[in-house]
């Protein structure tokens, strides 16, 4: 019965399948600025070692006289782990940190495989299509459980998918995935746990930021590493894999901070268009107004909200802050946004301790209406508001002493102040770091001069970027853009250019190598 069953359901889904493979494949398509690395073609080149019984194929199908093994025909653009089912794990010459992946797979019926991403952590692949799920982190979908013999149970955080989108045994799923590797200092230290930021079964969102605190069960390495190779499981199962990509993510997210779109006169529903053409990972917004039409809009074009920009205040008789945060908060929900919130009072002067006390009860409660729906806030320091340096940002996140609360560092506030050498304030704040804005800028003047073009402007940027780097920031990129004359279009593209090279010359210093 259960075959028969099964059999039925595969017909009834084929077309649901076919299409939402291709919607998935269009979707999960890396920007302008990733380039793919294929992994499955017309031999087993990409892969190291002993590949064991693994076989490139045509076509891959369940053999007609036992369901529980795979049969194949002669081609290229399929491997299967051949006849018997059974054999050595798939690992890839080349090692990953950051990536974009697509990856199609076919199981027989109770199979069951897996994707170790940077060798240490396992996206599950296993036949559970309508059946009980045995612990956390089982599914397929799911992210394969930690393992310790000298706990109780020994297998521990597992996660599971939010919804079981599997298919029948027999036909093939696909999994998109975006993964962020551990992050370390010079010194080896862990700064940021690696993330499944957001995983894809069939066309389903079933995981958005899932942090992992160390490797899964059947890791390659005992320790974490910021790298590592895709690995394959092919001793527990029939499978098959087809059209199988990574797309690595060599640099941090840069996003468009503020209302540059908006006020160049671009519409909403051309926004993310026009940013994932030019290869940017999404934008910042401006306040309340349209928020929930801009997320559809950049939810469309597979990009991200990074943040909203709102205004507090210290003062009494004003509002604290405006009361449509709460529903906005809402809306970002589950989306790894932040909140960049600035501070500012008639009554105390700027950077007066004097406010703290006021200030660290408002920024509490905001932070307990965003973390309970996922929302980080990002303290901005404004020139000439009370919270108007850099220092009085991540002295406030301090003080809050909020996990999800810290502070932004944007360079036209900080030369507005004077131009100060700002590593060892970086060094200090490294760990309360969330956001960091950028721009072009002359060393001195007033706001024209202090906010250009990204690679116009008499101040090197690029120490900056170095030192960051060093420190081991992960955090995202907003570009500044905010009364910036020109064509909106070219200035961008200018922008996403110099971006582009200096993310290059980082990765040549950091492996030594000349930029290409």
């Amino acid at each position: 019965m259960k075959t028969i069953g099964k059999t039925f359901y595969s017909v009834c889904f084929l077309v649901v399948i076919l299409s939402l493979l291709a919607a998935r494949s269009i979707a999960a398509e890396p920007n302008g600025s990733h380039t793919r690395v294929r992994l499955v073609g017309d031999d087993l080149s990409a892969w190291q070692g002993d590949t064991g019984d693994w076989q490139v194929a045509g076509e891959v199908f369940i053999r007609p006289d036992n369901e529980k093994l795979l049969a194949a025909k002669p081609g290229a653009g399929i491997i299967w782990n051949g006849p018997k089912g059974k054999t050595e794990h798939l690992t890839t010459k080349a090692e990953f940190g950051d990536v974009r992946a697509h990856i199609e797979f076919l199981l027989c019926e109770d199979s069951n495989s897996g994707v170790y991403f940077a060798g240490q952590y396992e996206l599950q692949i296993f036949d559970n299509w309508q059946t009980r799920s045995f612990h956390a982190g089982i599914e397929c979908g799911g992210i394969y459980q930690r393992w310790d013999p000298e706990r109780k149970p020994k297998g521990f955080e597992g996660h599971s998918p939010r919804v079981d989108a599997s298919f029948p045994s027999g036909a093939w799923q696909a999994f998109d995935v975006v993964f962020r590797a551990a992050r370390f200092d010079l010194n080896g230290r862990k700064t940021a746990n690696a993330k499944f930021v957001k995983v894809f079964h069939n066309g389903i969102l079933i995981h958005e930021n899932v942090e992992l605190s160390g490797p899964t069960r059947g890791s390659m390495f005992a320790e974490e590493r910021p790298r590592g190779p895709l690995r394959f499981q092919g001793n527990h199962g029939p499978v098959a894999y087809r059209n199988v990509w990574v797309a690595p993510i060599d640099e941090p997210d840069f996003f468009v901070f503020g209302y540059a779109l908006r006020d160049a006169g671009i519409a909403t529903k051309e926004q993310g268009k026009l940013l994932r053409e030019l290869g940017y990972d999404g934008m910042g917004h401006v306040g309340y107004e349209g928020l929930a039409e801009v997320v559809q809009e950049l939810d469309r074009n597979g990009l991200r909200m990074f943040s909203i920009y709102v205004r507090a205040q210290l003062d009494e008789g004003k509002p604290k802050y405006s009361p449509g945060l709460k529903e906005a908060i809402q809306i970002l929900a589950g989306r790894d946004a932040m909140l960049i919130v600035t501070i500012n009072s008639r009554k105390y002067k700027p950077s007066e301790t004097a406010g703290d006390d006021k200030a660290v009860k408002i920024i509490r409660e905001i932070s307990d209406m965003a973390a309970a729906n996922g929302v980080r806030v990002a303290l901005y320091s404004h020139y000439n508001f009370w919270m108007g340096r850099y220092e009085d940002s991540v002295r406030m996140a301090e003080k809050v002493d909020r996990k999800n609360v810290g502070a932004v560092f944007s360079l036209c506030h900080w030369l507005r102040e004077d131009d100060r050498d700002m590593r060892p304030f970086l060094e200090k704040s490294i760990d309360h770091l969330f956001a960091v804005v950028i721009h072009g800028a002359d060393h001195k003047g007033g706001r024209k001069e202090l906010i250009q073009l990204l690679g116009n402007g008499n101040y090197d940027v690029y120490p900056l970027f170095q030192k960051l780097k060093e420190l081991g920031y992960s955090g995202p990129f907003g570009l500044l853009h905010y009364r910036v004359e020109g064509n909106i279009r070219e200035s961008l593209t200018q922008a996403m250019k110099v971006w582009r090279d200096i993310t290059k010359r980082l990765r040549a210093e950091m492996n030594h190598t000349d930029p290409e």
